[in-house]
């Protein structure tokens, strides 16, 4: 557990009889943790946002101090092609006045622009108030005065862009080496996001997230028939330092990379029509969060949200009847994943992150809130997934990370390719395409292998799988077991209009789905 008093002797003056008693929840932290507390310059900025929201007519106001970092390493067979570093800071001051919300932002924190920014928040609320469709209320949450740190070991900031490019064009040589030529790209980024979150109900929390991506592609190319095929290795981007990067196996399957390429070059065209399909964690990861994540988030199914591939075909409605798996599956929202990408102490609401069922059984029993949207649903308490992805943006409800929970038995991907007559093994991302309802689906992969009698008899090429969301996880029949449990992710999920990008993750085991309709995405050479 860390105490450290000096820094609630500090955070005591937001209450500024802004509220009548805080909450010290000071959960246990790294030791680095202690470097993340504030100066009393930043204490300074909070506190006169939050007076002049106060005095300017606000019922309830709260301000975030962000400062996002970013950098990128592209290299291209023998070459670095690209490096980029970047970094914004900044103040938001959200507010409720006259029952709506109003919020602004600045990259100029100061004390004095603090308190300009929480005035114009203000007219912005009371500018909105006469078209809101009923006033805005916020779930209650106790005031949390606290702060949380990814874990990691080494700070990937303090490792040279050179290390990082070395380990990139070391990856290159090693793929190619060998015999035959390919085309190499890989790439770095990594994302620091810092921000400090005090709001006018006493709640002061500090957080620091660390996010690592490395990658690798290599491109084959036949000359005689003039095609190409393409691997993609599966390490998904985690929350984490640089050590995730170091103990991955990026270098020694580098070579492994252009052998499946080729491979797949030499492959046939999978031959269409309804197979049994066998999916491992690096593929199912991107249909959990097209079909699951999207459709569980709660403006999307009450049709406030309709960006980026639309709403949803569950509803509040349908909340303990709507079948949406088989019996035997359970997803769930989690906002304390080790290494998830969206694992955060808290959300920008300032409620602490937790877990809870969307799909318990096989039915729809939950949905994604903030504390503004729980009572929308009967609810008392918010889920805690408002995030914004910059002190310029506004927070609203986003996915926070979507999984399925494994199986009882010990079943592995081996198990489920043996219990397997004919099928088709999906292993890594690829397309995917999905209607504005996020009922009906297509997903690609990077590698597949028909399965006879229980073996991976020959890999094939060109094929996706198409089928209903509500259909499709009800036919699934077996489920790897806790040993078989994945995380994937992506650093970037768009939502909103202007588009805001969350960082999210989904946890799944290997699991087999019967009769699914693939598709020959291409003719036969």
């Amino acid at each position: 557990m860390l105490l450290v008093m000096s820094a609630f002797s500090r955070r005591a003056l937001v209450k500024g009889g802004l509220c009548s008693a805080a909450l010290i929840s000071l959960r246990a932290a790294p030791a680095a943790a202690r470097e993340l507390l504030t100066e009393p310059a930043k204490d300074a900025v909070v506190k006169r946002a939050l007076s002049a929201a106060k005095a300017a007519g606000a019922s309830y106001a709260d301000v975030r101090l962000v400062r996002r970092r970013s950098e990128r390493v592209d290299v291209r067979d023998d070459a670095v092609v690209a490096v980029s570093s970047d970094e914004e800071y900044g103040v938001g001051v959200r507010v409720i006045a006259d029952g709506a919300w109003g919020f602004a932002g600045s990259p100029q924190v100061t004390v004095d622009n603090a308190a300009r920014v929480a005035r114009r928040a203000v007219e912005v609320a009371r500018a909105h108030a006469s078209l809101r469709r009923r006033p805005v209320a916020l779930a209650p949450e106790p005031a949390h005065v606290d702060v949380w740190q990814t874990p990691l070991t080494k700070d990937p900031f303090k490792i040279s862009l050179e290390d990082k490019a070395e380990l990139l064009l070391a990856m290159s040589a090693a793929a190619r080496r060998g015999p035959g030529s390919c085309m190499f790209q890989g790439h770095y980024e990594g994302l620091s996001e810092w921000k400090l979150l005090a709001s006018s109900e006493g709640s002061y929390l500090e957080q620091h997230l660390v996010r690592v991506d490395p990658g690798a592609e290599v491109t084959v190319l036949d000359e005689r028939l003039g095609v190409v095929a393409s691997r993609k290795h599966d390490l998904p981007p985690r929350q984490a330092g640089w050590e995730y990067v170091e103990g991955a196996p990026l270098l020694a399957d580098a070579r492994q990379l252009v052998e499946e390429a080729r491979e797949k070059l030499r492959a046939p065209v999978v031959t269409a029509g309804p197979r049994d399909l066998v999916l491992d964690p690096s593929n199912l990861w991107l249909t959990i969060h097209e079909s699951i994540g999207h459709s569980t988030e709660l403006d999307r199914a009450l049709g406030f949200e309709a960006n980026f591939a639309g709403t949803s075909f569950a509803t509040p409605a349908q909340l303990g009847t709507l079948r949406i798996a088989a019996p035997h599956l359970t997803f769930y929202a989690d906002k304390t994943t080790p290494g998830g990408l969206a694992t955060a102490g808290y959300d920008d609401d300032g409620v602490p992150g937790g877990r809870w069922d969307l799909v318990r059984d096989g039915v729809l029993v939950g949905f994604q809130t903030t504390r503004e949207q729980a009572a929308w649903i009967g609810e008392r308490a918010s889920r805690g997934t408002s995030y914004a992805d910059s002190y310029r943006s506004f927070p609203f409800q986003r996915m926070p990370n979507v999984s399925l929970a494994p199986g009882a038995r010990a079943l592995s991907l081996e198990d489920l390719i043996a219990a397997t007559d004919d099928g088709l093994l999906v292993i890594g991302d690829g397309s995917w395409s999905i209607d504005h309802q996020r009922r009906n689906f297509q997903f690609g992969g990077q590698l597949f292998w028909e399965i006879r009698h229980g073996k991976k008899v020959r890999m094939v090429r060109d094929a996706a799988y198409q089928a209903s969301t509500v259909a499709f996880w009800n036919a699934c029949d077996l489920i790897g077991g806790p040993a078989s449990w994945r995380l994937g992710g992506a650093l970037r999920d768009g939502k909103g209009e202007p588009a805001q990008m969350n960082p999210v993750s989904h946890g799944t085991p290997p699991v087999r789905v019967r009769g699914v309709a693939v598709l020959a995405t291409a003719g036969a050479r």
